[in-house]
């Protein structure tokens, strides 16, 4: 499967951006899909993820009530709503997609990837 990730930008510190993630295939409705995101000199860190048919979530500490991932399996589309966004949100987001059972938190356990969105988030 390909992944492409849109929607970044520039926001200041409150506001808000949809993330989409458009992959190819048709087994796209099979696969967990998540967000991590990558800042300036750190890792890359889990941010949420969701399970094939969307029925079940998970967020990272730092952004559980602020950011939502969603799927649309008809539109081979995921999305990650950010509101409330803090300038330690600012960071290169990427999309990541695995047959995986879990909503898994490690970038170990997803094999595809999409190529980033740059977050601006200023303060």
């Amino acid at each position: 499967v390909q992944l492409q990730a849109s929607g970044g930008g520039f926001v200041q510190a409150g506001g808000s951006l949809r993330l989409s993630c458009a992959a190819s295939g048709r087994t796209f409705s099979s696969y967990t899909m998540a967000w991590f995101r990558q800042a300036p000199g750190k890792e890359r860190e889990f941010v949420a993820a969701i399970n094939w048919s969307g029925a079940n979530t998970y967020y990272a500490d730092s952004v559980k009530g602020r950011f939502t991932i969603s799927r649309d399996n008809a539109k081979n589309t995921v999305y990650l709503q950010m509101n409330s966004l803090k300038p330690e949100d600012t960071a290169v987001y990427y999309c990541a997609a695995d047959r995986i059972g879990v909503l898994g938190m490690s970038p170990d356990e997803y094999h595809y990837w999409g190529q980033g969105t740059v977050v601006t988030v200023s303060s």
